[in-house]
């Protein structure tokens, strides 16, 4: 599933790191911390690979 906006891209690769152990996990906040606990790491792998060119910085609701 390829990301929607550019802030979704960089939580979905905060929790990725995070998954692999790069990071800690008490670093992760919001929706990175959400995505690290709800998403396997192809899903993460899938979403943080998207390119932000022409992604808007935050969708609307």
């Amino acid at each position: 599933m390829p990301a929607k906006s550019a802030a979704q891209q960089k939580a979905a690769g905060a929790a990725l790191s995070a998954k692999r152990g790069d990071t800690p996990k008490s670093k992760l906040k919001g929706a990175s911390k959400a995505m690290a606990e709800s998403m396997t790491e192809a899903e993460l792998d899938a979403m943080a690979s998207t390119s932000r060119k022409g992604k808007p910085e935050h969708v609307k609701k």
